[in-house]
């Protein structure tokens, strides 16, 4: 399954930069990650590093935990995040962060994913266009909290 979206935000790049590379925050602000961990923390290459992550998350009749490499270019403003371990075929994400003509900031977000298991994949295929929203939701929300109205 493959999603896209592209949201217009009032706040700068490297502002949302930061805010979705700091993965280690997300179960403060994302109702359905309980906990993160990372690991392998790297240099890559100037303003580029990378860093595994083990998400646990849960709704209602679910919990599962997966485990992501996280690569963030910061030049580039630019975050692609794959798949190392989970229930999942493959998963594959990208964040990239635009300056914007007016002021603020264009956001590209592309998510493509498939589960391993049939049964999880028809329960969570239904509801994924209104949890790609809530996510991009959590992180305005955030940005508000952290940077002000923009």
């Amino acid at each position: 399954m493959k999603h896209h979206v592209t949201e217009h935000l009032p706040y700068r790049p490297d502002q949302l930069f930061e805010l979705v590379g700091d993965v280690m925050a997300y179960p403060e602000f994302v109702p359905w990650i309980s906990t993160m961990r990372t690991w392998n923390a790297r240099i890559i290459s100037d303003g580029v590093d990378a860093i595994d992550a083990e998400a646990g998350v849960g709704f209602s009749f679910l919990k599962e935990r997966f485990s992501t490499r996280v690569r963030r270019d910061r030049p580039n403003h630019l975050i692609e995040v794959s798949l190392l371990s989970g229930p999942f075929k493959h998963l594959t994400n990208r964040w990239q962060f635009f300056e914007a003509e007016a002021d603020g900031t264009r956001v590209e977000f592309d998510i493509n994913f498939q589960f391993k298991s049939r049964l999880l994949e028809s329960l969570l295929t239904a509801n994924f266009s209104h949890a790609v929203d809530r996510l991009m939701t959590c992180f305005e929300a955030r940005a508000k909290v952290l940077y002000g109205a923009g």
